[in-house]
């Protein structure tokens, strides 16, 4: 894992087509633009997190309707 120190307007690329600047900085947070081709998926890690709870909510909703048949 690599970290980095950046100011605000300075940019990082990662390989050749991805480039993530940093366009504000406050306390609480840091705003980026990122950059990069559309085929390349860009989430949050929190709205990653979500889906993936969401998904197993679904999974064990089915289970139990599941067990409820039988």
């Amino acid at each position: 894992m690599l970290r980095l120190s950046v100011s605000k307007d300075e940019y990082l690329m990662v390989g050749r087509e991805v480039r993530i600047t940093v366009v504000k900085v406050n306390e609480r947070s840091v705003e980026l633009m990122i950059d990069a081709p559309r085929e390349v998926n860009v989430a949050r890690g929190k709205a990653i997190r979500k889906r993936a709870a969401e998904k197993e909510a679904i999974l064990i909703e089915s289970a139990v309707k599941k067990d409820c048949l039988i």
